[in-house]
C-alpha cells in the first residue's frame, strides 16, 4: 500500500482511548506522532560541559590566534603510561590472529579485572570480584543506576554537585520542574559550603530513597573525613536510603589525610551503598572509557531481593560488556607493581598542577578550597556571578575555567578550576591569572 494511503488511513482511524496525532509537515521536515518526553522539557539549558565548549569555539572565532589553555573540563592530557598502553595495543594485534581473537566477553566484565580491582581498590574490605561490575564509565553507571531506581524514587544531591546526577534524574521523571533558583523540586539539596566544612547538617536533611554523594567532590574538591562519612553511613542506614558514593577522584586522596577512599571503609557501609568508580581520572582513560560499579549482595530492597540481581539485569539488557582492549589496559593499571607504579606518577603530576594553582590563588588573597585531595580547585569571588567571573577570565586571559553555578545553586560566586594540563601550561595560566586578578 503506497506510504501517502497508510497516512490518511491513520489520519481517519479512531482506536478507543487511544489519540494518534497526524504527521504535520513543516518547511522540509515532518512531524511524527510520537510525544516528546515531557521531562526533556524540565532540563536547563544545555548540559555545562558542552555548552562551555560552545564558549571556546566561539572565543575562538572572536580571537583566532589567541592561545587558549583548558583548566576547565576534567580531562586528562598527560600520556598513558607506556606499560599500560602497550598492554592495550599487544591485545589489539592478538585480535588478528586465530588465536587471540575474542568476541563478546561477559556483560559484568573479565573476571581477572573484576578481582584485580576488588584485590587493589578494596582490600581488606570484604568486596568480592562477583560484587564487581566494569563498565564504561562512571558516568555510563549513574546513568544505569537511575534506570534501575526508576521513576518514583527520590534523590538527594551535594549542593553543589555533578551535574549528571540531577540531569539523568530529571530525564527519569524523579523531579518536579527547576525554581528561579534551579532547583528541582523533588529534589533534595545537601547543601555543601566552606561555612559547614563541605558537609550538610544531616539533621535538617529531608529523607530519600537514593542520596548522591561524591568524594573527593566534584567540583569543590573536598574529601570528606571518615567522621563525615561514617555519619552518612548511619543517616542512611536509619532512613532505609542507598547511598551511591561516587569515588572517582579517590586515588588524590592525599595519605596523610586521612580521609577514606571508598565509602566501604566504614563500618556498614555494605547494607547501604553502591560504590561507582573509573579509569579515567588517574590512568588517563577518558578517551579509553572505562569504569566500574560496587553492588554488595548486603544490599537488599525493601522486599528483601538483591539490588544486585536487579543491576546485572540491567547491564545484561543494556549493554555489551566494556570494550576487551580498554579492560586490558585495565589490567595492565592494577595487576603489577610496575603498572600501579606508573599510573601513580602521573596522578602526581596533576596534584602537583592543583598545589600550583591552590599557591597561585592563595598568593593573590582569594578564597581558595580543594586541590588538596583532588585535582579541583574552588575559588570564591564574593558578590559575583560565576559566568560572569568565566567570561571575564576568557576574555582577558583565555584560560577555561568552569562557572560555580553550573553545578547548582551552591556554587554561585565560585569558579572551579581544573590541575588537568601540563605543567608549563598550568604555570602560564596562572601567570596571566595574576596579571588579570592582581
Amino acid at each position: 500500500m503506497p506510504v501517502n494511503m497508510i497516512s490518511k488511513l491513520l489520519e481517519k482511524a479512531v482506536l478507543p482511548g487511544v489519540d494518534i496525532a497526524p504527521p504535520v509537515k513543516i518547511g522540509g521536515s515532518r512531524r511524527t506522532g510520537v510525544l516528546r518526553n515531557p521531562n526533556m522539557e524540565k532540563l536547563q539549558k544545555g548540559y555545562l560541559f558542552p555548552e562551555i565548549s560552545i564558549k571556546h569555539e566561539e572565543h575562538l572565532k572572536k580571537y583566532p590566534d589567541a592561545k587558549v589553555i583548558s583548566l576547565g573540563i576534567g580531562d586528562t592530557t598527560e600520556p598513558i603510561p607506556s606499560i599500560v598502553a602497550s598492554a592495550m595495543a599487544e591485545y589489539a594485534l592478538a585480535l588478528s590472529t586465530r588465536e587471540g581473537y575474542q568476541g563478546y566477553g561477559p556483560e559484568q566484565g573479565h573476571k581477572n579485572l573484576r578481582k584485580a580491582i576488588a584485590d587493589k581498590v578494596y582490600p581488606d574490605m570484604g568486596i568480592k570480584e562477583t560484587e564487581v561490575f566494569i563498565s564504561d564509565g562512571a558516568q555510563c553507571d549513574i546513568a544505569r543506576l537511575q534506570m534501575l531506581f526508576g521513576p518514583n524514587v527520590t534523590i538527594a544531591v551535594q549542593d553543589p554537585t555533578f551535574p549528571g546526577y540531577v540531569d539523568n534524574g530529571v530525564i527519569m521523571g524523579q523531579t518536579g520542574k527547576a525554581d528561579s533558583t534551579g532547583k528541582y523540586a523533588g529534589i533534595e539539596y545537601m547543601r555543601c559550603a566552606p561555612e559547614n566544612a563541605f558537609f550538610p547538617d544531616l539533621s535538617r536533611v529531608r529523607r530519600t530513597d537514593v542520596i548522591f554523594f561524591c568524594s573527593p567532590n566534584n567540583p569543590t574538591g573536598h574529601a570528606a573525613s571518615r567522621d563525615q562519612l561514617r555519619q552518612l553511613v548511619d543517616f542512611a542506614r536509619r532512613n532505609g536510603s542507598i547511598v551511591v558514593f561516587d569515588s572517582a577522584y579517590s586515588s588524590y586522596v592525599s595519605p596523610s589525610s586521612g580521609a577514606p577512599a571508598s565509602i566501604y571503609e566504614i563500618p556498614g557501609a555494605r547494607e547501604v551503598a553502591i560504590e561507582v568508580s573509573s579509569f579515567s581520572k588517574f590512568a588517563g582513560f577518558t578517551g579509553v572509557r572505562l569504569g566500574w560499579a560496587v553492588v554488595p549482595d548486603e544490599l537488599l530492597y525493601s522486599d528483601g531481593s538483591p539490588v544486585s540481581r536487579d543491576f546485572d539485569r540491567v547491564v545484561s539488557t543494556c549493554f555489551n560488556g566494556a570494550s576487551s582492549i580498554a579492560q586490558a589496559g585495565g589490567l595492565a593499571c592494577l595487576a603489577t607493581e610496575e603498572g600501579r607504579d606508573a599510573v601513580r606518577r602521573v596522578v602526581g603530576v596533576y596534584r602537583e598542577n592543583a598545589r600550583v594553582l591552590v599557591d597561585t590563588f592563595a598568593s593573590m588573597g582569594k578564597e581558595v578550597y580543594g586541590g588538596a585531595d583532588a585535582p579541583y580547585v574552588w575559588v570564591r569571588f564574593p558578590g559575583r556571578r560565576s559566568w560572569d567571573v568565566f567570561a571575564e577570565i576568557l576574555e582577558k586571559t583565555h584560560v577555561i575555567t568552569v562557572p560555580g553555578s553550573g553545578f547548582g545553586p551552591g556554587g554561585e560566586g565560585f569558579i572551579r578550576v581544573s590541575a588537568f594540563n601540563s605543567p608549563d601550561r598550568v604555570v602560564e595560566a596562572c601567570d596571566r591569572l595574576k596579571s588579570f586578578l592582581a
